[in-house]
């Protein structure tokens, strides 16, 4: 995509309701968008096209959106992918990003909630480059966490965390710079089904803060709050691995 033009976007699901209804929304929102309704028409218009983005629906007939998602990661195209799977499906979403999803969204959803993440998405990538969800270790400034084995270490010290806040942090540093509602997180983290309230969450940037040094009455230097809305990891993240 050269400076000034418009994203190109790939919409892929099989429910031509949907298409029907995004494709007007994403243009509106300065997007070009192509329409295919199965996994196998995606990856050939994925090498017509070579779209700046791509949206696939997880339940395709064929090839599924996470069968054309990895292999097109095996191909090493980094092209980036917002998944659209189904409310409930907690083993989903987390397979989608450890097949190198940059997002997921749960359907049913707001359209213009898919027009925010493909934003944010695209903020994030480096065309050609594997997305932080595809990566080991991650670095943002003194800190460091290894994806793998869930530890982290600020300043070579390293910090302990409860399952949750550790999978709080994961998400937040994988999604740097973006406005991640409570609401976002709960999802992410719990799964729509658990009957945890969006305190978990603030519960959890609680202890996130502490263990990082962010002292309340303070200017945040890792996760700002932003009033009303949600949260923002502050430093600029990149990969190590």
């Amino acid at each position: 995509m050269q400076s000034g033009d418009a994203a190109t976007v790939l919409l892929a699901d099989d429910e031509k309701a949907i298409t029907e209804q995004l494709r007007p929304v994403l243009q509106r929102a300065g997007f070009q968008v192509s329409v295919v309704h199965d996994g196998s028409a995606s990856l050939r218009r994925l090498v017509e096209d070579d779209p700046d983005l791509i949206v696939l629906d997880v339940v395709m007939p064929g090839l599924s959106g996470r069968d054309v998602l990895r292999e097109l990661r095996r191909q090493g195209r980094w092209t980036p992918v917002v998944l659209l799977t189904r409310v409930g499906e907690s083993t989903e979403r987390a397979m989608a990003l450890e097949e190198g999803a940059d997002d997921y969204l749960n359907k049913p959803f707001d359209p213009y909630e898919l027009v925010a993440r493909l934003r944010a998405v695209l903020r994030r990538a480096r065309r050609g480059l594997p997305p932080l969800v595809a990566a080991q270790q991650l670095r943002a400034g003194a800190l460091r966490l290894d994806r793998v084995s869930r530890r982290t270490w600020l300043a070579g010290r390293e910090l302990t965390l409860t399952p949750k806040a550790a999978l709080l942090l994961d998400y937040l540093m994988t999604h740097p710079d973006e406005l991640l509602t409570r609401e976002r997180l709960l999802e992410a983290l719990w799964g729509w089904q658990c009957a945890t309230g969006t305190r978990a969450v603030d519960n959890r940037i609680a202890e996130l803060r502490r263990a990082l040094g962010d002292e309340p009455g303070r200017a945040a230097r890792w996760i700002e709050t932003v009033p009303g809305q949600g949260y923002r990891f502050a430093v600029p993240v990149e990969r190590m691995a």
